[in-house]
């Protein structure tokens, strides 16, 4: 999808970009007038209009004053470079002790649960009233207690987002489908409970934790803090914590698959339909480390997907996605020859091998059919004995056993297994028994692997259900390890007993990373070992801003696709391969809701975080990322300027690490960093060179607070009654606001609050206004109309807002950004007024923009409208408006063309599309991605017209 942006090219002053836009009345060849304007005369408006913004926006902002006071400490700053290598080395050396931790969490629930276990003899009596995550606090019509759901205590808990949790003990879900009492869930719930132990010690050690839980491979799931589980609409609760990827990827290791399905005659019915059901399910097992494809056999071998014949492909979910629409398509007819099918099968297998681009672990066949009328011993023996290297595991469908034995013996002369599947309810079951045979190397090798998943959102679990409503979907990634029986007589069988782990939400990485040394346009990112993101401020998991749905493909969006100008993947394939180094490219970041681009050339530095598959990223801008400065002033100075009222702090920034201490988690971090400077909190733990760089920024920019009094007090000299809010913000995520109104009058009761995400500092990126400003020649002030959210794009302000740079021409780094917001009316009063100035200038302009017969429009250096007598074109752009003025001012090189594509975008499918392969890709990235693109182009202005100097 194709779309079209504007940038004006570089000009003397920012003023140019309005002189753009007021060209239009001078245009002769495109003006729908009957006199043509002199380009004199929109000279004359534009000087006047130009002028006397800047001058309101200059007074009530305070640049002036700013830059000054900077200026007079100029003298105590120290401007260093930074060494983006050492930076992000030191980065994902805060991160590798950060995942440690959590690592080593799960680790002594290993250790505790194979204790428990090993001391364990199994009962088939044992009689164990456990809490029921889904019965507990129930009763009955007669006010009793239900069976295992006797009394849990829940209160809410801040850490864990104010859900009612029980931190002193763990709770059990059981899935739908399995009966609460089986003596292997009750005595495999009973020799758990000592986990309890281990949960609440792991807290107390690392007080940033969140949930751990234990998976069982008997079904069960004990999770902590103890929580309510609430079944669905329809009574069932569909969670099987088997299912979930930590466990897979934990409970084995990754592997090459070739599905054959039997497509035969009498596999009609009811049995071909178990059939697609059971592949779905081992689709269901497979990972981002998996390969796999599926052959469909009767006389002749049908490739599900005929485009990827002969070879194996990724198990990410677009390809399961794709060969899932597919398993529709096949129907029962014909002889099963499976002899053919299995020769293809290992031949596949044997060259995918070769190639190395595959799992180079475990590799197996699964078979699914209603009977074999051999063994085949003499494939075998040609393809896969002595070494039994590919395990066979063979799922018989429907309630004949009449072919069973030679099923069976398949299985087992394969180091496989064999199940028969007769109904729909019992795929699931059936089907995760082959996790524990693959993991049988790795528990009698006793190989305790630390697995960490990508980012992703499970909505299945009920913190998540509930914190999806109020905040929306939570990214995460979860450290998992195998617990393996130690029991002398089943030691030798390879028992798995299930999988423990902890949840770590992304944005917890965010804390480790300090934005104010990254520069105001750098940014930090981690990818997997696949070359998925795990964090980017580029990634888009939901479909829309505001929409809490989830993109299908949302933890599978790889670096390629975001940093899509690096179009030979040189730093994809260099992080991916976890290497260190430095790589640099020119790109286009888009903002404002992707209305408005930024090009600029960034640095990259990236190496890999150990003891993890994630590699490290760091992005630095150049002119911003470059240079730190560090500013001197005592602690008495800097706490006396950060006691006003009017001083805040990044929320989302981690000047002080509130986690640690529950007694410390209510305080903002304004709060903590008073009690830490006097002394009053010892355990707290803070960033000192932050928290200094915060004390400089306090002093220094504290004036404007008095400056803004005296200019709203003065009632006689505020004239400009349009102006509503003047505000300040730092490097540092110090911010200053003053309201010139009350604020019930705000025109904009939105901005700078906390939902307001564009124009605040957040965890990955300076407010909006502070960006653009940092782009603009120090003194001018770049104006832009706030897109809204929603169907409708309007506003009724325009913001302004002008860096404040210290002024050094070698190295000078961005400080501050100051602005103020004015009602709409009152910008383009001050325009109307400004236009029927020439008359009284020159005594010859007989014609202003308020004649009927001309049409004048004030853009921005974007191309959307500030002004237009049409009210409703306000915040439109301008080439929708004027197609033709928009050309001409293309081809006059007054604005250029920009090109952008967006690969997370989401197109509505077109049902009567062809069943291509068009959403696969190979196992080397490059089957068909193009068709992934989606393209779009912003239109910027160009060059200058029209100078109006230093505005």
């Amino acid at each position: 999808m194709a779309g079209l942006g504007w940038q004006r090219r570089a000009s003397r002053g920012p003023w140019a970009l309005l002189t753009a836009a007021l060209l239009y009345a001078a245009l002769g060849d495109v003006v729908r007038s009957e006199q043509q304007i002199p380009l004199s005369v929109v000279k004359l408006w534009a000087s006047a209009f130009g002028g006397e913004i800047k001058s309101i926006a200059a007074k009530y902002s305070g640049s002036q004053l700013l830059q000054k006071k900077y200026k007079e400490y100029e003298k105590d700053v120290a401007i260093e470079e930074i060494d983006g290598l050492q930076l992000v080395k030191k980065l994902a050396k805060n991160m590798e002790e950060m995942f440690h931790k959590k690592s080593e969490a799960v680790r002594r629930l290993v250790e505790a649960a194979e204790e428990a276990h090993l001391k364990h003899e199994f009962d088939a009596d044992l009689q164990y009233e456990y809490f029921n995550a889904v019965l507990i606090n129930e009763r009955d019509k007669d006010g009793n207690f239900l069976e295992l759901g006797k009394e849990f205590i829940l209160a809410p808990n801040d850490h864990f987002n104010n859900l009612p949790v029980n931190i002193s003990l763990s709770d059990v879900q059981v899935p739908t489908n399995m009966y609460n009492k089986d003596p292997a869930i009750v005595n495999g719930v009973y020799w758990s409970e000592s986990l309890n132990k281990v949960f609440v010690d792991n807290f107390d050690r690392d007080p940033s934790l969140i949930w751990q839980y234990f998976g069982s491979a008997k079904g069960f799931f004990r999770q902590y803090p103890g929580i309510k589980w609430e079944p669905d609409e329809n009574g069932v609760i569909a969670f099987d914590c088997r299912n979930r990827k930590w466990y897979i990827q934990a409970a084995t290791s990754p592997k090459d698959v070739v599905i054959l399905v039997d497509v035969s005659g009498s596999m009609k019915g009811l049995r071909m339909t178990i059939a697609k059901q059971t592949v779905s399910s081992i689709l269901d097992t497979l990972g981002d480390d998996d390969f796999f494809n599926i052959i469909a056999y009767n006389e002749e071998l049908h490739y599900v997907e005929p485009c990827l014949n002969g070879t194996l492909v990724q198990a990410d979910r677009t390809n399961k996605e794709h060969f899932r629409e597919h398993l529709d398509k096949l129907f029962a007819k014909g002889i099963g020859m499976l002899d053919i099918a299995l020769n293809e099968a290992f031949n596949i297998l044997s060259d995918f091998n070769h190639t190395g681009q595959g799992s180079i672990c475990s590799q197996a066949i699964m078979l699914i059919t209603d009977g074999a009328v051999d063994t085949y011993d003499t494939i075998f023996a040609k393809y896969n004995w002595p070494d039994r290297k590919v395990r066979i595991f063979t799922y018989l469908i429907g309630r004949e056993a009449a072919f069973a034995d030679n099923l069976k013996w398949m299985a087992c002369a394969n180091k496989g297994f064999f199940t028969q599947i007769s109904t729909l309810a019992d795929v699931q079951e059936n089907v995760m028994e082959y996790l524990h045979v693959l993991s049988r190397p790795k528990v009698i090798d006793q190989e305790h692997d630390v697995v960490w998943t990508e980012a992703y959102i499970d909505s299945t679990l009920p913190q998540a259900q509930k914190l999806a409503d109020d905040q929306g979907p939570v990214l995460m990634t979860t450290v998992a390890m195998p617990v393996f029986s130690k029991q002398n007589e089943t030691r030798s069988k390879g028992i798995l007993l299930g999988v423990v782990g902890t949840d770590v939400p992304v944005k917890e990485l965010l804390k480790t990373i300090p934005k104010y040394k990254l520069g105001i346009h750098g940014y930090a990112f981690a990818i997997t070992n696949n070359g998925y993101i795990l964090t980017h401020p580029e990634l888009r998991p939901l479909y829309e801003e505001g929409k809490k749905r989830r993109k299908p493909n949302y933890s599978s969006v790889d670096l390629s696709e975001v940093e899509w100008e690096d179009r030979d993947d040189v730093l994809r394939n260099a992080m991916v391969n976890r290497k260190t180094g430095k790589f640099s490219m020119e790109v286009k970041k888009t903002v404002d809701k992707g209305k408005r681009v930024l090009v600029m050339t960034n640095d990259y530095y990236y190496t890999d975080i150990k003891g993890t598959p994630f590699s490290l990223g760091v992005a630095l801008s150049r002119g911003h990322g470059k240079y730190f400065f560090r500013g001197n002033v005592t602690i008495e100075e800097g706490l006396h300027d950060l006691e006003h009222p009017d001083v805040s702090l990044a929320d989302e920034w981690s000047y002080c690490n509130t986690d640690l201490h529950p007694e410390h988690r209510h305080l903002s971090q304004l709060e903590a960093i008073k009690l830490y400077l006097k002394g009053k909190e010892p355990l707290l733990q803070c960033d000192k060179e932050l928290i200094q760089e915060v004390l400089f920024d306090a002093v220094v920019s504290a004036p404007i607070e008095a400056y803004w009094t005296s200019l709203a007090l003065n009632k006689s000299e505020n004239s400009d009654k349009g102006v509503e809010v003047a505000f300040l913000g730092t490097r540092t995520g110090l911010s200053r606001i003053n309201l010139f109104v009350g604020a019930e009058q705000l025109t904009n009761q939105d901005f700078l609050k906390a939902g307001d995400k564009e124009n605040i500092f957040n965890a990955d990126h300076f407010p909006l206004w502070y960006r653009r400003a940092a782009e603009q020649i120090p003194g001018s002030f770049v104006y832009s109309i706030p897109f809204s959210t929603g169907t409708v794009n309007k506003s009724n302000v325009v913001t302004a807002s002008t860096s404040i740079q210290l002024l050094d021409e070698r190295k000078s780094p961005v400080v501050a950004a100051v602005g103020i917001q004015m009602k709409l009316e009152f910008f383009q009063r001050k325009f109307w007024t400004a236009s029927r100035q020439c008359a009284s200038l020159d005594g010859k302009c007989s014609i202003s923009c308020d004649d009927e017969t001309v049409n004048c429009y004030l853009i921005d250096n974007n191309g959307f409208i500030l002004v237009s007598e049409d009210y409703t074109q306000t915040g439109d752009f301008f080439g929708e408006v004027e197609g033709a003025v928009m050309n001409k001012l293309l081809t006059m090189g007054s604005f250029k063309r920009i090109t952008l594509y967006d690969y997370q975008a989401m197109c509505r499918a077109n049902k009567e599309s062809s069943d291509g392969a068009h959403g696969l890709l190979d196992p080397y990235n490059a089957f068909l991605a193009a068709v992934k693109w989606i393209m779009t182009e912003l239109v910027f202005p160009a060059g200058c017209i029209c100078d109006l100097g230093q505005t």
